[in-house]
This record gives C-alpha cells, sequence and structure tokens, in this order.
C-alpha cells in the first residue's frame, strides 16, 4: 500500500507525461503480482463501490481527534475533499508505530470486499486498525478507495505504454485485454494478459479508435478526395457484439450496458457470430418521408441512463437506434489492420442482410472541396448533428486517440453571456481555489441561475476571480459563497434543452466558460428569453 500511494502522489503533483511514465514502470517493477492487477483495475476505472459510508468515516476522524462536527465542516470545506480532510487531520493523533505491520493494496482491496455488506461495527474496527498503520499519504488513498471515489488523472493509453515496457506485450495487445469482464480478485497480472484469458471472454470489445478535434484550417489535411466526411453524433458511442450467439452491448466508458437497451435483443438472432460493430447509441425519431433518421436530443437518451428498468415510459419517449461507424470483425476475424473503405464495403452488406428499422449506416456527406464541406458543415445542427467527422479512406482502425487519420471538426458552440452569483472550491489542486461556479442571466429584475461551469479559464484567471470571491463574498452557505454579481462570462454549450428540475426551465450540455468577458457590465448580460430563443431555435 505505501509503494501504491507514493505512486499515486507523484501522479497527482506532476504534469509531465514521462515522469508519469516513469513512476508507473518503477511501481509494476517493484510491485507485487497481485497489486499490480489492482493498479490495472483501478485505473481502468473498476474501482469499487463505497465500502464505508462517509457518515461513519467523518464519525470516527472526529471521535479520533477529538473535535466538534462544526470544526471539522470548516475543516473540510476548506480543504475540499472529504479523505484528504481526513487524512490531514488524523496524522495529529495517530502515528504508524515502527513495528506496524506493511500491507499489500491487495490485502485491504480484499478486506474491503469482504466486510462490503458488514454491519457498521466490523467497518469501524478495520478501518480504526487500518488508519493507525498508515502515513498521511497512505490514509489518503485508503479513504479514497473505501468511499469508491477514487479518480486518477492518467489516460489508459499512458498505462498501457508503462506496462508494454515492463512486458513483452505490444501496447496494441495490452489495450484490448484489459477490456471486457474482469475481476481483478480472480484473475492474475499475467493471466490477464494471456492469449488464454483473451479467447476466452467472449464479451471483450475492441479498443475505440477515438480522433483528434481539427484545430487549424481543414485544408491543411491536404487532397480532399483522401477522406470520408460522415455526420457526428451526439448519442453514446458503442460496440454491440455477438460471440458464442451471446449479444453484448458495451459504451466507450467499458460499460456492459446490454440490459439497457432491449431494442437491440433482436440482434442475437439477427447478427452472426463473431461480429464486432462500432458506432453510436442514441434516440431516434419518427423518421421523415425521405427516410433520413432524425436524432432525438441527447436529453432523451438521459431519460434511460442510469435506470435499473426500463419501463414502457421510457420505450415510447426515448426509443433507441444504433448508427454504424465501422465493422471490426466479421466471422471472428479481426477486420482492424484492413482499410476504411474495405471495412465499409462489408458493413454494408451485413446491414442489408440484417435488415432492422433502428440501425442506420452513418451516411457519408458528398463533397468537392473543402469549401464546399465547409459550407455543409454549417448546416450540422439542423440535422440533429454536432458537426463533422473526417477519416481517411486507407485507415486502418487503430487504437485510442491517434493523429493524422481521424478527425473531428465539430461545429461553432452555442454561446450566452452570463454572471457568476455563487462560488464553490474545487477538488484536487484545486480544493484551495474557488474554481467551481453558477451563472445566472436576467429574467426582467431578477437573476435566474441556469448553469454551473468549472472550466475554460487559465490558472492565471482562476487565481484571479479566486481572489474577487474572497473580497466580495455575500453570503456563505457550507462551502458556497454568494458573490457580487460583476463578473460576466460567456458560456459555451453544446445542447440545450427543456428541464423541469431548474428554476430556468433549461438545462445545457457540457457549458464552459469561453471568455471572461471583462470588457462587459452586468446590464449587458443575456437574459432567460434568450436563453429559450436558443432554445426554440435548437429543436
Amino acid at each position: 500500500m505505501k509503494k501504491f500511494a507514493a505512486l499515486i502522489m507523484i501522479l497527482a503533483t506532476t504534469t509531465k507525461t514521462n515522469a508519469k511514465l516513469i513512476a508507473m514502470q518503477e511501481y509494476l517493477s517493484a510491485a507485487a503480482e497481485e497489486d499490480k492487477i489492482w493498479m490495472m483495475a483501478l485505473f481502468t476505472g473498476r474501482r469499487p463501490k463505497g465500502t464505508v459510508k462517509s457518515a461513519l468515516l467523518r464519525q470516527l476522524c472526529m471521535e479520533a481527534a477529538n473535535i466538534e462536527p462544526w470544526l471539522f465542516e470548516e475543516c473540510y470545506h476548506t480543504v475540499g475533499d472529504l479523505g484528504e480532510t481526513i487524512s490531514l487531520l488524523l496524522p495529529q493523533i495517530l502515528t504508524a508505530t515502527e513495528s506496524a505491520e506493511e500491507y499489500s493494496l491487495n490485502h485491504y482491496m480484499q478486506i474491503l470486499n469482504d466486510i462490503a455488506k458488514k454491519e457498521d461495527e466490523i467497518k469501524m474496527a478495520f478501518v480504526k486498525n487500518a488508519w493507525a498503520q498508515m502515513n498521511r499519504n497512505e490514509i489518503f488513498v485508503f479513504n479514497k478507495l473505501m468511499t469508491g471515489s477514487f479518480r486518477i488523472g492518467v489516460s489508459q493509453k499512458l498505462m498501457v505504454n508503462a506496462i508494454a515496457k515492463n512486458t513483452e506485450v505490444s501496447p496494441s495487445i495490452i489495450a484490448h485485454r484489459i477490456m471486457g469482464k474482469w475481476d481483478p480478485s480472480t484473475i492474475s497480472f499475467n493471466e490477464l494478459l494471456s492469449t488464454e484469458h483473451n479467447a476466452a471472454d467472449d464479451s471483450k470489445p475492441y479498443p475505440f479508435y477515438l480522433a483528434y478535434a481539427i484545430e487549424g484550417d481543414v485544408t491543411d489535411l491536404g487532397n480532399e478526395m483522401e477522406w470520408q466526411a460522415e455526420w457526428k453524433w451526439d448519442g453514446i458511442r458503442g460496440q454491440i457484439i455477438k460471440r458464442n450467439n451471446e449479444l453484448f452491448v458495451w459504451s466507450r466508458g467499458e460499460e456492459l450496458m446490454t440490459d439497457k437497451f432491449p431494442e437491440y435483443k433482436i440482434l442475437q438472432d439477427l447478427l452472426p457470430n463473431g461480429t464486432a460493430i462500432d458506432g453510436e447509441i442514441i434516440s431516434l425519431g419518427a423518421m421523415p418521408d425521405d427516410g433520413v433518421f432524425l436524432p432525438l436530443p441527447f436529453a432523451a437518451l438521459q431519460t434511460r441512463i442510469g435506470r435499473k428498468n426500463i419501463g414502457k415510459k421510457q420505450l415510447t419517449e426515448a426509443p433507441v437506434g444504433f448508427i454504424v461507424y465501422d465493422l471490426l470483425e466479421q466471422n471472428g476475424e479481426d477486420l482492424r489492420t484492413l482499410s476504411m473503405t474495405e471495412r465499409r464495403k462489408k458493413l454494408e452488406s451485413l446491414l442489408k442482410d440484417i435488415n432492422v428499422d433502428f440501425m442506420h449506416l452513418s451516411p457519408v456527406i458528398e463533397f468537392n472541396s473543402w469549401d464546399q464541406l465547409t459550407e455543409i458543415r454549417k448546416t450540422s445542427r439542423d440535422k440533429g448533428s454536432e458537426g463533422i467527422m473526417l477519416k481517411r479512406k486507407d485507415s486502418e482502425y487503430k487504437v485510442g486517440r491517434k493523429r493524422g487519420d481521424w478527425w473531428k471538426w465539430k461545429v461553432d458552440p452555442l454561446t450566452i453571456d452570463a454572471v457568476m452569483i455563487y462560488a464553490q472550491k474545487g477538488t484536487g489542486r484545486r480544493s484551495n481555489l474557488y474554481t467551481d461556479y453558477t451563472f445566472a442571466v436576467r429574467d426582467g429584475d431578477q437573476l435566474v441561475t441556469f448553469a454551473k461551469a468549472y472550466s475554460g479559464l487559465t490558472d492565471k484567471e482562476f487565481a484571479q476571480v479566486d481572489n474577487f470571491v474572497k473580497r466580495n463574498s455575500l453570503e456563505k452557505f457550507g462551502p458556497v459563497r454568494t458573490v457580487k454579481p460583476t463578473l460576466v462570462f460567456e458560456i459555451a454549450f453544446e445542447g440545450i434543452a427543456e428541464s423541469k428540475r431548474h428554476k430556468s426551465g433549461v438545462a445545457l450540455r457540457f457549458p464552459r466558460m469561453s471568455r471572461w468577458r471583462q470588457d462587459k457590465k452586468p446590464e449587458d448580460i443575456n437574459t432567460l428569453d434568450d436563453l429559450k430563443e436558443i432554445l426554440k431555435n435548437y429543436k
């Protein structure tokens, strides 16, 4: 555990990719086999659900530190993270003795799994004993694991490269083998990377090929005839797989979602065994007369995400389709090294054979010049699209985010000017700064909140806003500060939908601060009517 906590501290305090890579390599070289598999699981999002409730940890910490609840809450609001707050308070009164046993990461993870459903008394005894064996860094990481809030700012690609440098397995093979269903409690590091395990997991998806955003001039891509253009759809990237007469639906986030979309069940009978299809899970409206599908806003799909049971209401109001992008496997054969043109031909033939209403081949956009495609891109929102995807016709289907062959050319975001009225401290390296803001637009003489945002500013700008918040706070509600409605920001967002849960009546998709409008005054901000007009046009 000590080695793992030290690794986390290095990864959390450096922004240099090479330093992170070296730290992970050194950990993998020194760690026990059973700890390596847990590191892989935790770094790929396979963290356990919360084992010990936050309220119980608060109680234990207050008792151990002999402090009142109000003081604990003040510390928590200052630090901004529960696990870190406890780790800062406990070392003052708990000290690991030199004779204390040093336990492995695997030791603690196995016990956390075992006591998940045990009584609070058992959990309390375990936590107290564990805390007494650990230093501050270990306690912090341990707390995050217990509460299910463990996150790490390391890309899967970086982790894969670190493993590849410590093994004789290539990065692309590792990326594939760590996907699918596997349990770090029951499989070893070597078993996971072995060909035997890879062949045995029928559900295993392929690593998704991801595109970079075009930041310069599209003409820099060269000859337009070498590129295929498709619409970029706003849904959940997914893979539909059939192997050994079983159907599996995976999201890009490596979540198995087969039961979420009962509409797809018919594919278990229609798809041939050994098929893997890449595409977009999306809600579709009624088919227009021209036969071109019409996607519903992402908000419609959100009504089904997270539900354990999908009722008739959701099936009716948010019918799910699948826009097909690529064919990755056919008759058990991996097709990813074929050119996109070859894969597309096979895909067209397959979809013609299946012929189901909810599956649509992603249409190719015909264009003769970059200028023409630039004009076509402006119509993206009219088609329910976020913009255009550009894929080199001779490209293979690669692993992860690569530059060169696949690009996303999103339509310009929607924007509105708003004033900041609430601020809250961030988390992680921003836990001492006010970086999470709530914004409002004007409705007559009132200000109406409509969005929260915490990204888009530079570190220098965040520091300046933090200074403003500390000097201009009006009221305090727990960790939230009400501030003078003075600072104006341009809020960018990808979509907008009606919402009964929000006072403004709208909900934004991916809101962020695109500009600090120091040239504008609060009276210059947009109104609620402006927001509703955007909603009207967006529909």
